[in-house]
């Protein structure tokens, strides 16, 4: 799977990248436009995901946005600058780390969008609790992004972060 660029998302190239996802699901339809959120929605994720961290992600969202998640290793972190730098410094540690998408959709009633997707990588840089283990990991994860004036106000990470610590040898 090739990773995109920020600048070259789009409905199209996403539908390309993830040939498993069914095309009613992201891809605009013949004469239909796709939402604005879910648009934005699609830009922060791979922003997030491909660690450009705050810098890059600020664009997507009001500047207080707030994160939550009921993970330990993501206690100390309520606002989605904190979260996204987290995952840019993820990547020091699982410098190959990638997603695999398997879900994206919007509830435009209720102005919100959700992200399945499972993280792969292998810790061999450094930055995790000790040593490189070379350990890999397969994450299931789910953002929740609640939008307001098509920005992100708060995204839930829903996430078994005590599997993924057992996985790379960290807990």
């Amino acid at each position: 799977m090739q990773a995109l660029g920020v600048s070259e998302i789009s409905s199209e190239s996403i539908c390309k990248a993830h040939k498993r996802i069914p095309a009613s699901v992201i891809c605009e339809t013949e004469g239909q436009k796709m939402s604005d959120i879910l648009e934005q929605a699609k830009l922060f994720f791979e922003a997030c995901e491909t660690g450009k961290g705050w810098e890059v992600c600020k664009a997507y969202c009001h500047p207080d946005a707030i994160f939550s998640a009921q993970a330990a290793t993501l206690a100390d972190i309520d606002t989605l600058q904190g979260y996204t730098e987290w995952m840019k410094n993820l990547l020091t540690p699982i410098p190959d780390g990638h997603y695999e998408l398997r879900f994206f959709s919007v509830d435009e009633e209720r102005g919100c969008v959700a992200a399945y997707a499972v993280f792969h990588g292998t810790q061999t840089g450094p930055g995790g609790p000790g040593e490189p283990t070379g350990k890999t990991i397969a994450a299931d994860y789910v953002y929740a992004m609640q939008f307001e004036d098509n920005l992100i106000r708060h995204m839930t990470k829903i996430w078994n972060d005590t599997i993924s610590l057992q996985q790379l040898g960290w807990a």
